[in-house]
């Protein structure tokens, strides 16, 4: 099956699931999603493999049990295609549209230490600072969390602080739901998007691993 955009189903389908985030809806329309949303995901992940990997298509249920809200489903419909840990490649679909990212998604005890340690290096720290001046200016926004305070260790007037105080670093935007969504041009903005931010990814997979 080739990949030929998400159908405006799929949009509509996630519409009403934000309203009615219910068991009995999503029974009555299952199959909406399995043909408009999980297809489409399976095809647009079968044409990106060859060139970035296998893609992890995340399951639609939520996981309520330590959560305050109990609705069952995600309103979202997401892709991953990991290098290392938490680390690689994003794409989602919701009502808001099409949307793009990658990066490392988490990251404790050695894996933080070491891009920790990356960062205030005085030439993989810079290295990263020019990566993201230029993903930013070409549309990125850049995310993730972060401490409110420095980490321990380092000055509040570092250089860097404010990527210091990163505990996960993503970038990513929004395509919206243009029309081109819904047709095979899909594949070129993710694959494009995907293309930007490989050499980011690819510092992450150099300096954020154990």
């Amino acid at each position: 099956m080739s990949f030929e955009g998400f159908p405006v189903a799929a949009l509509d389908f996630y519409d009403d699931l934000e309203v009615d985030n219910t068991k009995s809806f999503w029974e009555a329309h299952k199959g909406v999603y399995a043909t408009s949303v999980k297809a489409p995901f399976t095809a647009l992940a079968a044409a990106l493999e060859p060139e970035f990997g296998s893609m992890k298509i995340f399951r639609p249920y939520r996981d309520v049990r330590f959560a305050k809200d109990k609705t069952p489903y995600k309103t979202h419909q997401g892709g991953f295609v990991g290098v290392g840990p938490a680390t690689g490649w994003y794409v989602e679909l919701s009502p808001r549209g099409l949307r793009t990212g990658a990066g490392f998604y988490e990251a404790s005890g050695t894996r933080l230490a070491a891009f920790r340690e990356a960062v205030a290096h005085e030439t993989y720290g810079p290295e990263l600072e020019g990566l993201l001046a230029t993903v930013v200016a070409d549309g990125f926004e850049v995310g993730g969390e972060r401490l409110k305070t420095s980490p321990r260790g380092f000055d509040a007037d570092h250089p860097r602080i404010a990527l210091l105080r990163h505990r996960s670093l993503t970038v990513g935007r929004s395509h919206g739901f243009g029309p081109e969504i819904h047709t095979p041009a899909a594949l070129d903005l993710v694959r494009d998007d995907w293309r930007t931010l490989r050499p980011l990814v690819e510092w992450a997979q150099r300096h954020c691993q154990d």
